[in-house]
């Protein structure tokens, strides 16, 4: 699977921040974790210069680099990073570099700068302008942060860092009840039937959709089929609440949906039998006593769109395990199967 099609774990939707970055004279920081691809306008100017979605610092005059510092909306091990240049074609960086760092949600900048513990990500690379400029991550490392340096100065526009969340068990054990599926909590993509008008990731993100272009949809199905999307939940849980949220899809959402659960490699069992689905709204389901539950695969008759999933329920022993294991080793053991689910 490329590796882009995992969820960026630094994207503003998601809960993640530019919390610092030495220079930001002709364009803020925070641009570098917006949604969307970076949009430009050929005659808008302001104060400090050509107006750009995205981050750009002066033109350096003396050695050194400049760094900007992300915090993930969540942490977890990144399997690919993409420094995209978009519309800086004689500005940019020639070369970047990102490394890691595992540190608190609340960890003050002035720590983060003196921390002891980055690790490189990305060794220092050339890069194209206006241009995705993609690099893989051989790193089985968690991290939190992430610092993007730029030799000598110019300007980025996105930074998205593609990986697979794991969360903090403490906090998970904390809130109770939580959602599964999140991608926050560790949930994710393992499969999907089509993709053609947005990514199924979008099922998994926090917060309701502010539009109809963040949900998951699918391309109009001329055959007797139907689309289906495949989810691993953070570990091992009793799911109690589905919910099926159709918000701003009015002419285009599911007929029907049906979700099944299964526990590892076992067979798939019913949670939810095939229920007639209402645009525009957000469907909640109890569940009742399901079986314990590793994966669940949401079946839309026949196709359509849908804005979130969520999945509601608790960890049991064996998934606190499983998830303690990943934070103490670092990796997520069932990732290459997983990757070969979803290609």
């Amino acid at each position: 699977m490329d590796f882009q099609q995992l969820p960026d774990l630094a994207l503003r939707s998601l809960g993640g921040a530019v919390v610092y970055a030495n220079d930001e004279a002709f364009a803020a920081k925070e641009n570098l974790v917006t949604p969307g691809p970076a949009v430009f306008d050929p005659v808008t100017f302001g104060h400090r210069g050509k107006v750009y979605d995205g981050w750009e610092t002066r033109r350096r005059r003396g050695t050194g680099h400049d760094e900007a510092i992300v915090r993930l909306g969540a942490p977890g091990i990144v399997r690919g990073v993409v420094v995209d240049t978009a519309w800086f074609k004689g500005n940019y960086p020639p070369e970047v570099s990102v490394d890691g760092l595992v540190a608190g949600p609340h960890t003050p900048v002035a720590d983060l700068l003196a921390a002891e513990g980055w690790t490189e990500l990305v060794a220092r690379s050339p890069v194209k302008g206006d241009a995705e400029n993609p690099f893989a991550v051989p790193s089985d490392l968690r991290v939190t942060h992430v610092r993007l340096r730029i030799h000598p100065d110019g300007g980025v526009a996105r930074l998205r860092v593609h990986g697979e969340a794991v969360p903090d068990l403490d906090l998970l054990d904390a809130l109770g009840t939580v959602d599964l599926a999140a991608i926050e909590n560790g949930g994710r993509v393992v499969g999907c039937s089509n993709l053609f008008y947005s990514s199924p990731n979008n099922l998994l993100l926090p917060g309701p959709p502010r539009n109809m272009g963040e949900g998951w949809e699918t391309a109009r199905r001329r055959d007797e089929g139907n689309d289906w999307v495949e989810v691993a939940l953070a570990g091992e849980s009793v799911v109690a609440v589905a919910e099926i949220d159709t918000t701003y899809f009015l002419h285009n959402a599911p007929g029907w949906a049906t979700l099944r659960g299964r526990n590892g490699d076992g067979g798939w069992f019913e949670l939810l039998p095939r229920t007639a689905l209402l645009p525009d709204t957000r469907h909640r389901f109890p569940l009742g006593t399901p079986p314990p539950t590793t994966h669940v695969r949401l079946d839309i008759h026949p196709d359509g769109g849908t804005a979130r999933l969520r999945m509601h329920g608790r960890l049991t022993e064996a998934g606190r395990a499983e998830l303690g294991h990943r934070l103490l080793a670092g990796v997520t053991p069932t990732t290459r199967d997983d990757r070969e689910d979803t290609s």
